[in-house]
């Protein structure tokens, strides 16, 4: 007796680029169960048919030719009704190979929709004849939704379409399908999740849309999604200004406007689907992006003239940069003189020269050397050299166990100094892989973030006043090499396991305006002036008192007045002077020694003797981990109050902390490379290793912390014991 019982049915929508070959594979699909209708109110055809599988019977929409999702003709807004209304199950999208580039447009647009999609890759028999050669299993790895060879006039590839309908099908059906998510950039990302947030919170449309969909529909000020938000509620209003706030910003900053930026993004991460990996061309135009990349992302060359690009970098912040450091640095000597002359000698002065004034324009100084160093960084960022670099480190990141979208967080970072950790560690979050996300996690830290960079430049312009361009460097490709060995021992050892493929966004080459190059400069400089102004002020201030109290017992201070004294009696003249001045070293030194500070950074010093730390940098690097600045400005307070007469050093001596350092013998040059090598690997910020807990969990985190602070202190031992037996 034959099965009487039903078929389920799967409906699916079949969409495609005009002339993609799309009809004719509606055709060869349907056969005569094709119909011709007319879609509610309008005249647009609308072409439906049924293909009968095994357990299925699949319902075929035939969607208007479109080459994208906008609203700017009839057949975009009916082919994307349909899709936003009738929600099919399925979107099979018909690609043509030998425009894949255009064709994937459309692609992206309906992944970022949420609904399941399978790629019909047609007239791949044109494409090979044209010297095109497209992995489509590559291609299908990487968009994560399967793709199928087709000829859709000799109806090769209909089958396996229809099969992969059924299963991405019955592989959705519980769990759903996750929207692609691609970058737009900072400033439209920080947007993007800003204005999703809401949608999500006021369930603004989202019975209709989603969230994120929207959000990007009225940065592209998508006249149907406006008029139907309009009738919504308020939030449509406040998201208009939004828009309209952004849109000044990038037609200021950029001379651009959001929807070009988008569609730049889009094709970004197009051509790096394409780019090496997945299509090969016999036969190959290049536009001008494709003959500048052909040289910067050479394989020898590329990485050659990044490295170059580095110096000049460096060069440029410590040549250039030291004009107006000058200034900033006799700016808060002229501070500290008023106040030595208008506040009387005691706890009192101290406190603001020593504590305020000696701890801030510490860090303030290298102010000018951080804004031409972000003004740099900040014009590559725009100009889209940034990703070119992410994209060259991707067969070396591989090498690692790391994934090729790891480049991202590590140039946050500090990859290309002047990151930060805390948006580099947030920003693994993007790679699928939880093995390959931890060990990102772990190492990210170790680049030269924008804290950092203020502790390296003093002890560089101590140390090495003539070659601190080159030890930058060098610190900056340290830093690289220590995250990829790190990586490649966790990836051995703790989080084994295969890398995944890569895919990033190369967005097109722009040349960056000044004014959008000096806000965002101004930008990440005022966050680093108001830390200076508030995070370190405090600190210092804190930090001050810990080396200031308890004060030397008064038996101990009686003791120095008394063999002042007996100089006294016993020299005249110069001799005298010199006695004095020994003999209140010795008190200061005491006096600091005897605080809660000095305590502890003499308590330390059992152990970090063995890696030529001093009792002083102890101190500051202790206060490091509340944020790496403070290493700066704790060795000023820490020298500052070491001075035998403060009042002679601010008046008559114009030697800064950084020369009181350099005369400090303990500074050898094997305790300064490693006190470098401790500063660049021990644990990270108290903010950052909250951020850590927080996209992995506590135990890994303290994991990281203990092993990374283990690891460097071995290591700084090392090169301090090898450092001194040898030179």
């Amino acid at each position: 007796m034959k099965d009487s019982k039903k078929k389920q049915t799967i409906k699916v929508a079949l969409s495609g680029q005009p002339n993609c070959g799309k009809s004719t594979m509606f055709n060869v699909l349907t056969g005569a169960t094709a119909r011709v209708g007319n879609y509610p109110g309008i005249t647009v055809d609308r072409m439906e048919g049924v293909f009968h599988a095994e357990k299925y019977d699949i319902e075929i929409t035939d969607l208007p030719g479109t080459y994208s999702l906008s609203s700017y003709s009839l057949e975009e807004v009916v082919a994307r009704d349909v899709i936003i209304n009738e929600k099919p199950d399925v979107i099979l999208c018909m690609l043509d190979a030998t425009a894949i580039e255009r064709s994937l447009y459309l692609t992206v647009q309906l992944m970022e929709m949420g609904i399941p999609v399978v790629v019909g890759l047609n007239m791949m028999d044109s494409a090979r004849k044209n010297g095109v050669h497209i992995d489509s299993e590559k291609l299908s790895s990487l968009i994560n939704t399967p793709v199928v060879e087709c000829v859709a006039r000799r109806g090769v590839g209909k089958d396996k379409l229809m099969q992969h309908v059924v299963s991405i099908y019955e592989a959705h059906q519980e769990v759903g399908n996750e929207p692609l998510n691609i970058s737009y950039g900072s400033e439209l990302d920080a947007l993007l999740d800003k204005m999703s947030a809401e949608i999500d919170d006021k369930k603004f449309m989202t019975y209709k849309y989603p969230a994120r969909w929207t959000a990007i529909k009225y940065l592209e000020e998508d006249s149907a999604v406006l008029k139907h938000g309009e009738s919504s509620g308020k939030l449509h209003f406040e998201l208009l200004d939004q828009v309209h706030e952004i849109n000044e910003h990038i037609q200021k900053s950029l001379d651009s406007y959001p929807e070009a930026l988008i569609a730049d993004h889009r094709y970004g991460y197009i051509n790096a689907l394409l780019k090496d990996i997945v299509v090969r061309k016999s036969k190959v135009s290049y536009d001008l992006s494709d003959k500048v990349d052909k040289v910067l992302t050479q394989r020898l060359l590329g990485p050659l003239i990044m490295v170059g690009i580095l110096y000049a970098m460096f060069y440029i912040t410590f040549n250039v940069g030291a004009i107006p450091q000058g200034w900033v640095e006799g700016l808060f000597g002229w501070f500290a003189d008023l106040a030595v002359r208008f506040i009387p000698e005691g706890l009192m002065q101290s406190l603001v020269v020593s504590g305020m004034i000696d701890g801030v324009g510490a860090v303030m100084g290298f102010a000018p050397l951080i804004l031409i160093m972000f003004a740099m960084l900040v014009f590559l960022e725009d100009l889209g050299y940034m990703s070119r670099v992410a994209y060259m480190f991707d067969r070396v990141l591989r090498s690692f166990g790391l994934h090729g979208a790891s480049v991202m967080p590590f140039i946050l970072s500090g990859g290309i100094p002047g990151g930060c950790a805390v948006p580099g560690v947030m920003a693994a979050r993007t790679l699928r892989s939880k093995k390959e996300r931890l060990a990102t996690i772990f190492t990210a830290p170790f680049f030269v973030c924008g804290a950092k960079i203020t502790a390296f430049l003093v002890l560089c312009a101590a140390f090495f006043p003539d070659n601190a361009d080159t030890v930058m460097l060098i610190l900056t490709i340290g830093s690289w090499v220590a995250a990829l060995l790190v990586s490649l021992l966790l990836r051995k050892t703790v989080i084994t396991g295969e890398s995944t493929p890569f895919i990033m966004e190369l967005p097109p080459y722009r040349m960056p305006t000044l004014y959008g190059v000096a806000v965002h400069t101004l930008e990440r400089v005022w966050q680093y002036v108001k830390k200076a102004g508030t995070v370190i002020f405090a600190i210092s201030v804190l930090l001050w008192v810990a080396m200031t109290f308890p004060q030397l017992p008064d038996e101990i201070s009686q003791k120095f007045d008394s063999e002042i004294e007996q100089v006294i009696v016993a020299y005249t003249g110069q001799e005298l002077v010199e006695k004095k001045m020994d003999i209140e070293s010795k008190r200061t030194e005491d006096a600091l020694r005897y605080s809660v500070a000095g305590r502890i950074g003499t308590g330390l010093e059992k152990v970090t003797q063995f890696a030529g730390f001093n009792w002083r940098v102890n101190i500051a690097l202790f206060a490091g981990v509340a944020a790496k600045e403070v290493i700066v400005s704790t060795l000023s307070t820490a020298y500052s109050l070491g001075e035998a007469d403060p009042d002679e050093v601010i008046e008559g001596d114009d030697r800064s902390f950084v020369d009181r350092m350099r005369e400090d013998p303990s500074w050898t040059m094997p305790a300064v490379i490693s006190v470098f090598v401790f500063m660049l690997l021990y644990c990270p910020c108290f903010v950052t290793i909250v951020v850590m807990a927080r996209e992995s969990s506590w135990s890994w985190t303290i994991f990281a912390c203990v092993s990374s602070l283990v690891g460097s202190y071995i290591l700084s031992v090392i090169i301090y014991q090898a450092g001194t037996h040898l030179f």
